[in-house]
């Protein structure tokens, strides 16, 4: 880390880096190793289809106490979903090392699935989180109405739910929190261009209801110094988290050290954690 970083003294979680990507494979090591010198103390591995939650469990058995895993099949996979597959995450949510169900949600930015499909797939995994009673982490991008809709109509039944990577309006955010959902922020808020209107909502949001995450290797986020981000070749990963935190810190008018021992003790809760 630059000797610029917000790291000093930091325990940090972050609830979600998609550690299973390939862009890791050549560094795993050192890339947990720059975590923990920038004061992150807990990763949630995402599981985003079949493949990458079996990677995700079987890197938190690696690496017991420090990495946690994710199972969930991501609204771009969705035309995947089958009776089969059903069974096979059903079996990964009994697993120890799964904190959360999720990765899913729908997308309809990118339409890789069929609304149809992707709606299909969603309700079979909010019923599977009913069943397996863990939390649920999930997605959502140009498909608020259908995706507030269909958690509505699950969420008496439902444990603790974080909106993850969350990029949408205000009016969104305050429907989310209404369903008494924990919202989980990248460094999408640290992007100039993008994040400007986050930057406001994130103020909204109450206090236990706050995560913070990278989504790593996506979402690099622009506040870090450019010779750190040159030296990591643009990648994301969870040592830059500090740099989220500085910038929710910022637009909240928060003290860092205190975020981060705030946004630790909500995951933990969320999650189960140690």
């Amino acid at each position: 880390m630059s000797a610029a970083s917000p790291a000093a003294g930091l325990e940090l979680i972050d609830i979600g880096a998609n550690l299973a990507h390939e862009s890791f494979h050549a560094d795993f090591d050192a890339m947990l190793a720059r975590a923990r010198a920038a004061g992150v103390a807990r990763i949630v591995v995402t599981g985003s289809s079949l493949d990458s939650a079996r990677q995700a469990v079987e890197l938190a058995r690696r690496h017991r106490g420090f990495l946690y895993a994710t199972a969930g099949l991501h609204p771009h996979h969705a035309a995947e979903w089958s009776d089969e597959l059903a069974a096979q995450f059903g079996a990964l949510a009994r697993q120890p090392e799964v904190v959360s169900l999720g990765e899913c949600g729908l997308d309809y930015f990118r339409n890789f699935a069929t609304h149809e499909e992707q709606r299909r797939a969603f309700a079979a995994q909010l019923a599977l989180a009913v069943a397996a009673g863990k939390p649920l982490f999930l997605h959502q991008r140009d498909a608020h109405g259908d995706f507030l809709a269909m958690l509505r109509e699950h969420r008496a039944q439902l444990g603790a739910v974080v909106v993850h990577c969350f990029t949408d309006t205000r009016e969104a955010l305050h429907e989310y929190l209404a369903l008494d959902c924990h919202i989980g922020i990248t460094g999408w808020i640290c992007d100039e261009r993008r994040g400007t209107q986050l930057l406001e909502a994130v103020r909204d949001i109450p206090d236990q209801r706050l995560l913070i995450e990278t989504d790593a290797p996506y979402l690099l986020p622009h506040n870090a110094p450019k010779e750190l981000t040159r030296a990591l070749h643009r990648r994301n990963e969870p040592a830059l988290l500090p740099w989220v935190l500085r910038k929710i810190a910022q637009a909240r008018g928060a003290d860092e050290q205190a975020l981060a021992r705030l946004t630790a003790a909500n995951a933990r809760r969320f999650f189960g954690l140690p």
